[in-house]
């Protein structure tokens, strides 16, 4: 399983970017999909997660700014980020769980600059 990650970029803070990671196999098989991110100097952590019954979680940090959403047609997970901060700043990572297994992509760099 191969996940291709794109999206990310510079951007001022109270912008918005949305990122996308298309997964190599039949999304509908997927249990979770999800999206980390990675600052530098800390822990990579849990941004959003979307099961494959629809039922999403969001960080505490990015709720009410931040969107997962997934396309079946296009085997794509979606992350809309709104209301950027520099805070936000990290590599941002799809994850897939497909039964027991986990498959991570390449991470895309987000900057947001004060």
């Amino acid at each position: 399983v191969q996940l291709q990650a794109s999206g990310g970029g510079l951007v001022q803070a109270g912008g918005s970017l949305k990122l996308s990671c298309v997964v190599s196999i039949d999304i509908a098989q997927t249990t979770l999909m999800e999206w980390y991110r990675q600052a530098p100097g800390k822990q990579r952590e849990m941004v959003a997660t979307e099961s494959i019954r629809g039922t999403t979680i969001y960080a505490a940090s990015v709720k009410g700014r931040f969107t997962i959403s997934r396309s079946n047609a296009e085997n794509s997970v979606y992350l809309q980020m709104n209301n950027l901060q520099p805070e936000d700043t990290a590599v941002y990572y799809c994850h897939a769980r497909v039964s027991v297994r986990h498959y991570w992509g390449q991470g895309t760099q987000v900057t947001v600059s004060s």
